[in-house]
């Protein structure tokens, strides 16, 4: 089915993206999996082409454009080349609207032009050892003391962790307020007692820089709170969740495309008894079963982003999507796994790859059972 998502623009920018990655990706994405990290070179590349802070207005270095269908693309182009080490998605579409809607005039000439430039790398600092899904029970701790607040705790699983420049990190300033004590502070690189811990081994996404941070005493100046301390970081959290959860499920049904579309033409050309493994039946009712289903799920997000676009894009959509295509995504690169037979499991082969990356999909961002949980509680029940 033609897609009608994208207009001339997107497509043109599409190409930019493309030949972008072709140049400066692709060939050094296999040492960077082994190196456990993506050259700060790159995200500087990146930015020359305006492949970040579309949102950012142009007088802070921006396009101004607030539409996500360009933040689609460059993901779908890079899912297209299975580079899952590149971080640019939590920059561009989890870490933007921190640094466009809850910054002040002074901290947007600060950090938006960097951030537009790929000069300042972000990340966000939210799960704890003890604490992933249930925001609420993080520990890291954050108490004023005159024009700084004194920061102490650790967290895990943070993207970005050892490239990033400028670290949202959610604290508690009231521990006995529940959600209303939760604030975000921005941690700049090189603040004292400020560490990060190992570049953790991970199951897939090798070349993605994934590590523990410390803060042990940290003295942050008040003047990169984000909010006040009323509660907002909470609700700021909540509010931007469901942008974070459509940007999981653009690229896991764009990584599982990419995917089904190998598969196919493996299976025209890998014989067994004589013939094409494709001109048997069970595969291609495999198949067909997987193609149905892809179409189905790309049909939604792509609506899910117009509404994204348009205000119109709820909590409850975004669990629906994120955990319908993480969930399609890991059991179809599956199924094509085993079309590929043993070959499937070798890592030179890209669904190996695509294997081993997507399974963390139905986990970050919220799992798939907090997602279900979502979509119940909107019944009333």
């Amino acid at each position: 089915m033609r897609r009608d998502l994208f207009d001339e623009e997107h497509e043109l920018f599409r190409e930019t993206v493309r030949e972008f990655l072709a140049r400066e990706v692709a060939p050094h994405h296999e040492q960077w999996e082994r190196d456990g990290i993506v050259p700060r070179e790159v995200w500087k590349s990146a930015g020359e082409l305006g492949m970040f802070g579309f949102g950012v207005p142009e007088e802070y270095g921006g396009a101004g454009i607030t539409d996500f269908r360009y933040n689609a693309v460059i993901l779908e182009e890079i899912m297209r080349i299975g580079a899952t080490g590149l971080g640019f998605s939590l920059h561009n579409d989890v870490m933007a609207p921190y640094f466009t809607d809850m910054t002040n005039e002074e901290q947007k000439q600060r950090w938006l032009p960097g951030f537009a430039s790929g000069e300042l790398i972000t990340a966000i600092a939210m799960t704890e050892p003890g604490a992933g899904s249930d925001l609420q029970g993080i520990r890291t701790t954050a108490v004023r003391d005159g024009d700084h607040y004194i920061l102490n705790g650790q967290k895990t699983f943070i993207t970005n962790g050892i490239n990033s420049d400028l670290v949202v990190t959610v604290t508690k300033t009231d521990p006995s307020a529940g959600a209303r004590g939760t604030t975000l502070f921005v941690v700049e690189r090189g603040m004292e007692g400020f560490s990060r811990g190992r570049n953790l081994d991970k199951v897939g996404m090798h070349a993605q820089d994934t590590a523990e941070l410390f803060f042990e005493n940290v003295r942050v100046p008040a003047a990169n709170r984000l909010g006040e301390e009323d509660g907002q970081g909470f609700f700021q959290l909540m509010k931007n969740l469901p942008q974070e959860r459509l940007s999981i499920a653009v690229g896991g049904v764009a990584a599982a495309e990419t995917v089904l579309a190998a598969t196919i033409e493996y299976c025209k050309s890998r014989k067994a008894f004589g013939q094409n493994i494709g001109s048997f039946q069970n595969t291609r009712f495999v198949l067909a079963e997987l193609q149905t289903e892809m179409d189905i799920a790309r049909l939604y997000v792509d609506r899910c982003i117009l509404a994204l676009n348009v205000g119109e894009f709820t909590a409850v959509d975004a669990a629906k999507a994120k955990w319908w295509t993480t969930e399609l995504q890991t059991r179809l690169i599956d199924r094509c796994v085993q079309l590929h037979g043993g070959y499937g499991y070798m890592t030179e082969y890209p669904v190996a790859r695509a294997w081993l990356d997507s399974r963390v999909q139905t986990i970050y961002g919220g799992t798939t059972e907090i997602m279900k949980e979502i979509i119940g509680r909107s019944f009333g029940f």
